[in-house]
């Protein structure tokens, strides 16, 4: 049985995520796609908000799951018994950067085969972070993520957050 895990922040995940996602679970036995709970970069969804997002996206496919993980994906991929990493490539630029990460995850599990699909054609412009720009400026999402996601984008950018007391000293 081939395992393969697809990591990423999925902050919030895209069509083009769920693309990739489904067909890999396509090509091998079983999917783990691995949201990962502390990326470099600021998120706006909580990592259980980002799980329960990929799941809703994904619960039709039989033989994929969502999880979370911490720390190196290569060592997420070794616990559930992974023997591939699966990742998205949607332009040259993808490319060189997926080609360095693959090098050092390959020095650090050279057990581990990396396999790159490209991304569907319709959804090679689609960013997680390119979507939370457009859904803030309030934009049409609607046709980059499903439903649920976009409704969470849009009650997420819609809140009218309580301003902040005015000192004191500016009051009277």
């Amino acid at each position: 049985m081939t395992v393969a895990v697809y990591p990423g922040s999925f902050d919030p995940i895209t069509n083009g995520h769920i693309d990739i996602a489904r067909r890999a679970a396509g090509i091998f036995d079983r999917v783990v796609v691995a949201v990962y709970n502390t990326p470099p970069k600021n998120v706006l969804f909580t990592t259980d908000q980002r799980v329960a997002m990929a799941r809703a996206a994904l619960a039709d496919v039989p033989n994929l799951t969502v999880e979370s993980f911490a720390g190196l994906a290569v060592e997420f991929a070794r616990r559930v018994g992974a023997q591939v990493l699966v990742r998205g490539l949607r332009a040259i630029s993808d490319f060189e950067m997926e080609y360095q990460m693959a090098s050092m995850n390959r020095q650090l599990a050279p057990e581990l085969d990396v396999v790159c699909l490209l991304t569907s054609i319709q959804y090679s412009f689609l960013s997680s972070s390119t979507l939370k720009e457009i859904a803030k400026l309030g934009g049409s999402i609607e046709h980059m993520v499903p439903e649920a996601v976009a409704q969470a984008l849009r009650e997420r950018f819609t809140r009218d957050p309580e301003p902040p007391p005015v000192p004191r000293y500016l009051s009277t």
